[in-house]
């Protein structure tokens, strides 16, 4: 892994600090003592492969009803990232992914009422006998994540000079999604087309994610040099960065750090496989998103409207799927998206 991204154990006594400073400087890091089990990991990971290798009409069946149902699977070439950043014209993404959120929400929560048939829609599942250990595999993930994400806004809190507990009333009916991304260019594939990546540029959306990727090439991030840097996370790490909604709510003290996945190299030869999971905790739907006060000043401003959170996730959300500019607010400033 680059030594951009720094390495923090979460149960250290300096974690805040630490976090602090990363968050400053990159807006990613590397997480170690973080207590998901390998087992849980190691099973999710299995349960996913024999899902991507089902044939493509299986897969396609579990595609949502519409683009603003965040749950099911996309197919390779449906989405383009780089839309979400307001860009106009682009090739679409060389990814194909699942999706998933909740498998069960509070009886009787309007929030939640409201939004069941979009943002809290229900989970979407393969019926076919060899995926028959996805759901189990992917729901105890899903759980051990969001556990974790809940601690690491505790450390972010703390770091922010905040009551540790200050995020809990603002994320106590997320809209966490969890997305597992599959990269594979087989043998005799066409080359990309000209700019094209595996996932486009692009800042994540809300609070923060967690992400396992294989220890392989591919991802890349702005650094605050403004150029594209490789990264890989170190063993039995998660690698942690940094949403836009957060960076609106430090005034860019924080940083939404703009990343992508770049094709492998041509002249590979045999499948060029990658694959990742992103853990999104977002926020509250209903929550508004305005600037700290310890985050802004007479001589710094605000520099970001208030906004609905998941107004934000959602504009963020439809951009990159019907492949065309997202109206919501960039937190990516100038920094290069190719």
């Amino acid at each position: 892994m680059t030594d951009l991204v720094p390495v923090v154990a979460l149960g250290a006594f300096d974690a805040p600090s630490r976090v602090d400073a990363a968050c400053r400087d990159v807006g990613f890091l590397s997480i170690v003592d973080h207590g998901v089990p390998a087992r849980v990991i190691d099973r999710m990971l299995a349960a996913t492969d024999a899902f991507f290798a089902l044939p493509i009409e299986e897969k396609l069946r579990l595609q949502p009803p519409s683009p603003d149902v965040d749950r099911g699977y996309a197919a390779k070439g449906s989405e383009g990232l780089v839309y979400s950043l307001g860009a106009d014209e682009a090739p679409p993404d060389l990814f194909e992914a699942f999706n998933i959120g909740p498998d069960r929400w509070p009886a009787g929560d309007p929030v939640y009422e409201r939004e069941r048939h979009r943002v809290f829609a229900p989970n979407l599942w393969p019926e076919h006998p060899t995926t028959s250990d996805l759901r189990p595999a992917l729901v105890a993930y899903f759980e051990e994540l969001r556990l974790l994400a809940h601690r690491l806004t505790d450390v972010l809190a703390i770091a922010l000079g905040l009551p540790a507990d200050f995020f809990e009333d603002k994320t106590d009916h997320c809209t966490e999604t969890m997305r597992v991304n599959h990269y594979q260019r087989d043998p005799g594939e066409p080359d990309p087309l000209p700019g094209q990546q595996r996932m486009g540029a692009h800042t994540d959306y809300g609070i923060l994610t967690i992400l396992y990727a294989d220890p392989v090439p591919g991802l890349q991030i702005v650094g605050p040099d403004g150029g594209w840097h490789d990264v890989q996370p170190a063993e039995g790490a998660f690698l942690v960065n940094l949403g836009d909604l957060l960076a609106q709510w430090t005034n860019d003290r924080w940083r939404s750090t703009l990343h992508r996945v770049v094709p492998p190299p041509r002249g590979v030869h045999g499948p060029a496989v990658r694959r990742s999971v992103a853990f999104f905790h977002d926020c509250n739907y209903d929550a508004l998103v305005e600037c700290l006060p310890t985050c802004c000043s007479t001589a710094d401003p605000p520099r970001y409207p208030p906004v609905i959170a998941g107004e934000h996730i959602l504009a963020k959300l439809l951009g990159p799927r019907v492949l065309a500019a997202s109206e919501a607010t960039t937190t990516a400033g100038d920094r290069p998206i190719s």
